[in-house]
């Protein structure tokens, strides 16, 4: 097979077609994992030096800082930055209707939202795939009001969950619309429906509170051209009716803390998916040995790379506690085994004594 760029490998996984190999790519590299395979190495350098397959970006919004630590955004939401790259929300803005109300969201048209996307697509449009955190109907609803306020809500002011659900759609379209225009390839969302155990909600209450609201904000993003990966940690079972249902175009990361098996939900969903993960992250890249990471991989590999529609990564992102060795370990084993036609009777035997 002729060689693809990293656009097309992305792409064509997306459309849950066969690559020439499979692409791998991450939502976070933490800076300590990233300086210790490649000191002093920026995330896009990282990228471009490490062979990964797409470029990631978000919407910009400006924040102020307050304090040592903390930082208020254009939401009007304040957070604090600990140790990994995410932050923590510490104070939020809307508690009641009349708070919403007398709320304005940030515009999405503002000159400086997409600055970071535009220098991405001038350096590496065709390259690498470009890919745009958005985000559908739970997140947006957490931040403003913080998660526990927002699971309460769900049963006495499902009103204001209602207002909030279609605030996040709205907006969400409008910056679909912009990034698209301004070159971006792919959307992925990042909110989380589940816990490990179960999803936040039962079935019910999601179908009624967020299910319009994601059918909506998923044909949106399509309407724009773009694919959308979803990604949401935990128990999602008991959601996939729904999820087929909004047609997102891959799903991740199959989460393996929460009981979801990746053969199983290839076997089962592999032709309305493209599949992203899920090596675990939270204990094997961690504190597991290279052989047990190699062995991880090619399992991942195995249960489902036949037929294209999958890309291999961690189970959620390469966080400061994953060992830099044990990342290389995988990214190496996707690299040595991942090419199509993929051989499926690996013997994984002492495949990761050169990463010990």
């Amino acid at each position: 097979m002729t060689e693809m760029t990293s656009t097309e490998r992305v792409m064509t996984v997306l459309r849950r077609g066969e690559p020439d190999r499979l692409p791998h790519f991450e939502w976070i590299i933490d800076q300590k994992v990233r300086h210790a395979l490649c000191p002093g190495a920026s995330t896009e350098e990282f990228t471009v030096r490490m062979g990964l397959d797409a470029m990631l970006t978000a919407p910009d919004f400006n924040t102020v800082q307050i304090a040592p630590r903390r930082f208020k955004n254009e939401w009007g939401i304040v957070v604090e930055k600990g140790e990994e790259q995410h932050s923590t929300v510490v104070q939020t803005v809307i508690q009641t209707l009349e708070d919403f109300e007398a709320y304005q969201a940030p515009d999405a048209f503002a000159p400086h939202r997409f600055a970071s996307l535009k220098k991405l697509v001038t350096r590496y449009k065709g390259k690498y795939a470009l890919g745009v955190h958005l985000n559908d109907v739970l997140s947006i609803p957490r931040n403003l009001m913080g998660f526990q306020e927002l699971m309460m809500a769900f049963c006495t002011e499902p009103e204001l969950v209602a207002k909030l659900v279609k605030m996040s759609v709205d907006l969400n379209i409008q910056l679909a619309g912009e990034a698209a225009r301004h070159g971006a390839d792919f959307v992925f969302t990042g909110d989380d429906y589940a816990s490990c155990q179960a999803p936040f909600m039962s079935p019910a209450t999601f179908r009624e509170l967020l299910y319009p609201g994601l059918q909506r904000v998923v044909k949106g993003f399509h309407d724009h051209g773009m694919p959308v990966i979803k990604h949401t940690d935990g128990n999602i079972m008991p959601l996939m009716e729904m999820l087929l249902e909004v047609g997102f175009d891959c799903l991740d990361p199959i989460d393996p803390l929460g009981g979801m098996d990746l053969a199983f939900m290839k076997r089962t969903f592999g032709g309305a998916f493209a599949l992203k993960g899920n090596v675990n992250c939270a204990t094997t890249l961690v504190n597991g040995t290279a052989e047990e990471v190699v062995r991880e991989t090619l399992g991942v590999i195995q249960a489902a790379a036949a037929g294209g529609g999958l890309i291999v990564s961690s189970s959620n992102s390469i966080h400061s506690s994953v060992s830099p060795l044990n990342y290389l370990a995988m990214l190496s084993t996707i690299k040595a085994y991942g090419r199509y036609p993929i051989k499926l009777d690996f013997d994984a035997s002492g495949a990761g004594e050169a990463f010990s």
